[in-house]
């Protein structure tokens, strides 16, 4: 079945305020007051909406908190280092980062460099409040790598090469994650025995349904901006070409753990639209809003050159969370129906699985009447998997029921009738894919955890749960350590076990 997406999209442009932009999109993530419909969307709501919805298995999960320090949530990448040659242009460098969102840490890295951003890369985005290492590629000297020092950030020039890096070119990650206060659904502490065993009981559980050691392939809501999942909807209106709209999302929409001073800067601007006025409020460490009000502050109503201030990594990543939606909306329907991620049904669409997790999209098969029986035993095999759509303009659904599940899915997320080419910033038109429903993780093991001092703790610990919480502080705290494939997300395989909240993760 293809994906053809031929409907023509309104050109127009028409002054509004912020709020018939909140309204447009009140009914999908939007949280602001000023929505029509008004209130505050729940998490379990802000779920709903990033499809995240549903377990793989029974059982009440062991609750609990993570990152309440940067030291609980930590990720090494594993990757290979590219050939080194003294003559090559580019220096090759594995940097260390404690609490670093990786775009912004490679914007001040360039800086430092006195290069381009787009002169450095990377095969993955890390989490931001967590510790993490991977390889980079800086099209700069290597004396200049050397001499930048970056807070909270360790350089470690290994020598130079010919070869650059892209997206998901590392093997996986390898994550170190502790939970702390683990608790019933009631809301009572359990100790070491019981979190563990709850633990083991899950996995137990999501492997009689998903095969050993893996789980459903979501989407994490880190990709969506997490409790404030504005870029889905930045991405839609990308597509729309209406960058107006865009900005505004961007600037505007609130977040669910949103500080006083953050609430203030965005009420501000939905009030008055007035560049020169926010960028009075403006806290500091909100560098890409800055840049789009500095953009209209010099250009006024330019608003394809304010969203083009955004680097082009997060402009790219607005399209990618509003595929990632369709996705996520997709693997619900499929767990909805009943039938297995794992094993192939007639239409699915099979795609060959490397040893690190990754599919050859270049070779997706049909699963037809003569080739259903094969097509399971390879998938059993670890051979094949089922894939699920990443929607784009040149995209192809599966076709009989799956077919119709995957329309479901993009009927979820409003994208039945779009067109993904972007006219004005043609690099960000996405041709579309595939990407498995399902995905194994690796080396997995679980201990008690060292419980650390209150003063060490995040203020939401010492502040103590809400009563929409899920954790307790006289809870125990797990250690768990595992490794996942590129472009895997160790948030969704914790929300398996955890069943916390969204905004505990």
């Amino acid at each position: 079945m293809s994906l053809n997406y031929t409907s023509e999209l309104s050109r127009e442009r028409v002054p509004r305020r912020y709020s018939r932009v909140c309204a447009q999109a009140s009914l999908r993530i939007c949280r602001s007051s000023n929505c029509d419909g008004g209130g505050v969307l729940s998490f379990s709501s802000v779920e709903e909406q990033l499809g995240l919805t549903g377990w793989s298995s029974d059982g009440e999960g062991i609750g609990g908190l993570l990152k309440i320090r940067v030291e609980d949530f930590r990720v090494d990448e594993i990757a290979r280092i590219p050939a080194l040659d003294p003559k090559g242009r580019f220096t090759v460098a594995k940097v260390s980062l404690n609490n670093w969102e990786t775009n912004r840490f490679l914007g001040r890295l360039a800086k430092a460099c006195g290069i381009s951003r787009r002169r450095i890369f990377s095969s993955g985005m890390k989490d931001k409040r967590a510790v993490t290492s991977q390889i980079l590629v800086i099209d700069a000297p290597r004396a200049k790598v050397e001499a930048a020092q970056i807070t909270d950030a360790t350089i470690e020039v290994i020598g130079r090469t010919h070869h650059k890096i892209g997206m998901s070119d590392h093997d996986g990650n390898r994550f170190t994650i502790t939970v702390r206060g683990c608790c019933d659904s009631e809301g009572n502490p359990i100790d070491s025995k019981e979190a563990m065993t709850r633990v083991r009981h899950t996995i137990s559980g999501m492997s009689e349904r998903m095969g050993a050691d893996s789980f459903p392939n979501w989407i994490g809501p880190q990709r969506f901006g997490s409790t404030r999942p504005v870029t889905p909807e930045v991405g839609r209106s990308v597509i729309e070409e209406d960058f107006e709209k865009a900005c505004d999302l961007y600037l505007g929409m609130e977040g669910q753990s949103d500080t006083e001073d953050v609430r203030q800067f965005r009420e501000l601007w939905r009030e008055g639209r007035d560049p020169d006025a926010c960028l009075e409020i403006i806290p500091q460490h909100l560098g890409y809003e800055r840049s789009i009000l500095e953009s209209l502050s010099e250009k006024p109503e330019n608003w394809l050159a304010a969203f083009k201030r955004l680097p082009n990594s997060l402009q790219l990543l607005c399209v990618h969370s509003l595929q990632s939606l369709a996705f996520n909306h997709a693997l619900a329907a499929r767990m909805d129906s009943g039938h297995s991620l794992i094993e192939p049904i007639l239409g699915d669409l099979v795609a060959p699985l490397h040893a690190n997790g990754r599919i050859d999209v270049s070779k997706l098969a049909e699963v037809t009447e003569s080739n259903l029986e094969r097509c399971r035993r390879n998938c059993k095999l670890g051979r094949l998997t089922v894939t699920g759509p990443l929607p784009g303009l040149d995209s192809k659904l599966a076709s009989g029921e799956q077919g119709g599940i995957e329309i479901t899915g993009l009927e979820r997320s409003g994208l039945t009738d779009v067109n993904w080419r972007v006219s004005s910033i043609p690099r960000l038109t996405s041709s579309g894919t595939r990407r498995p429903l399902s995905v194994p993780f690796d080396s997995f093991s679980v201990e008690e955890a060292q419980e650390m001092p209150e003063d060490q703790l995040s203020q939401r610990w010492r502040d103590g749960p809400s009563s929409s919480d899920r954790w307790h502080p006289e809870g125990t705290s797990l250690r768990m350590r595992f490794s996942l494939p590129p472009g895997t997300y160790a948030t969704v395989l914790m929300r398996e076990l955890m069943k916390s909240p969204l905004d505990h993760y």
